[in-house]
């Protein structure tokens, strides 16, 4: 098209295009012929390409869609060579898995590695800043597996592919709520006797009795304490 056939008030153009309408029925054609093959092409891939995916998972679905898009659309493109290029990816999708089936080096090269979020109810704030975790997301993991307390918790993995893995103690011990902060219930409750104390961004555990004024957390740094609940 050239230049001065582009006009902004071009209606027409704009919603029907130049293609003559015989060419709608065509693109339905094409669309019919390229989803079955890429139906297929899933199928081929696998289970986990209808799961969660994992990174080259996903490169892959956004390449399949770059793929397909140009046949079922151009008039000038054929379906064959789209189905070839759609073979190809695939190809090169099932080499890429069975190099990280027999290389573990190659499997974290491509999948990434797992991190560790919470070690024995305390977060491990380096481990969330390099993965982009925030405190309320990984709360609202623990809040779906009705664990409200962070000393419950052992241990929680961030798996490479995006999952939460929480192992949790078999006795819980004293910890950071998980709830969230307008719930005065949890926030505003008188403190009892005894009662431990814990880092309001970490949840490093201090003793049983009130931090003085400016103490610093030894994980952390932060100088906010709370009561925690057991």
């Amino acid at each position: 098209m050239d230049k001065e056939d582009i006009k902004i008030n071009d209606w027409e153009r704009i919603l029907l295009g130049d293609a003559p309408a015989i060419f709608l029925v065509e693109v339905l054609l094409r669309t019919i012929v390229v989803y079955c093959a890429l139906l297929l092409a899933l199928r081929l891939m696998g289970k986990r390409m209808t799961g969660q995916l994992s990174v080259t998972e996903m490169a892959v679905m956004i390449t399949l869609g770059a793929i397909v898009s140009v046949p079922m659309q151009l008039a000038d493109r054929g379906v064959l060579l789209g189905l070839l290029v759609l073979s190809c990816a695939l190809l090169f999708h099932q080499g890429i898995n069975y190099w990280q089936l027999y290389s573990k080096r190659a499997e974290q090269l491509a999948e990434g590695r797992e991190s560790l979020l919470v070690k024995d109810g305390v977060l491990q704030m380096e481990a969330m800043k390099a993965n982009k975790i925030s405190r309320q997301q990984l709360f609202a993991a623990l809040r779906n597996k009705q664990i409200f307390n962070l000393g419950e918790v052992k241990r929680v993995y961030l798996e490479a592919a995006g999952l939460f893995s929480i192992f949790t103690f078999d006795k819980p011990q004293p910890g950071m709520p998980t709830m969230y902060e307008m719930d005065e219930e949890v926030y505003t409750r008188p403190v009892e006797e005894g009662q431990c104390y814990v880092c309001d961004t970490c949840g490093t555990l201090f003793g049983d009795h009130k931090p003085e004024e400016g103490t610093c957390c030894t994980n952390c740094g932060s100088i906010r304490w709370i009561t925690a609940i057991r």
